[in-house]
């Protein structure tokens, strides 16, 4: 284990917060050079822009949403800044960012320094190989906007390999596809979070999945 990571692991410990995490055993797989090259290139950092969060459409859903975690994460501040980050970067990959909250809720509950015995790390629960593979050395999984970038990328790959199955998608992701449990696990706890309303009182429409 690296030193930032033993360094976060013991800080976590000596704060109270539970960091064990129940990521599969995804393998690691030989990408075609064109493959790391698009995924390198997905991965490249581009920040929310600054009045991301105050967008009508995107505030109305961080407002929905922090309601529903403020057990979770007490920290308002560290809230939104985690929902904004959802949002922006679920919908730069083209994802639903319910999708993606599903994928936090089941993957490490919301805690930042998650760890799970395969050696998964943060939010999402990535791999350290990914950053071998398509990232720099100096990238640190824990870090929030690190942590989703590479998780909605490497979730969009997999829903482009299995040409927007998305349940066979997170069966990829988890290291386990063929079996159910994952990602029917993932698509309840996405449907956790189905937004109420927009702000102009008309529902919104959850991306469909292939729920089996």
């Amino acid at each position: 284990m690296m030193p930032r990571v033993i360094a976060a692991v013991t800080l976590c410990a000596a704060l109270g917060i539970a960091t064990h995490a129940y990521a599969g055993a995804q393998v690691e797989e030989q990408l075609a050079p064109s493959v790391v090259a698009g995924l390198a290139k997905s991965i490249a950092d581009f920040p929310p822009p600054a009045d991301y969060g105050r967008r009508a459409d995107v505030r109305a859903w961080i407002d929905d949403m922090s309601k529903r975690l403020a057990t979770r994460i007490p920290d308002e501040s560290a809230r939104r800044d985690l929902l904004t980050t959802v949002h922006y970067e679920a919908t730069r990959a083209g994802l639903d960012p319910q999708l993606v909250l599903g994928v936090i809720h089941h993957e490490s509950g919301f805690k930042k320094y998650a760890f799970s015995s395969a050696g998964a790390r943060g939010y999402m629960q990535v791999m350290p190989f990914w950053v071998r593979q398509i990232g720099s050395r100096d990238q640190n999984l824990f870090n929030l906007r690190v942590n989703l970038r590479y998780g909605c990328t490497i979730l969009r790959h997999y829903l482009d390999i299995e040409r927007g199955d998305l349940y066979r998608a997170l069966g990829r992701y988890n290291g386990s596809l063929g079996r159910g449990e994952y990602p029917n696990a993932v698509l309840a706890a996405m449907h956790r979070y189905a937004p109420v309303a927009t702000a102009s009182g008309a529902a919104v429409k959850l991306s469909q999945s292939a729920s089996k």
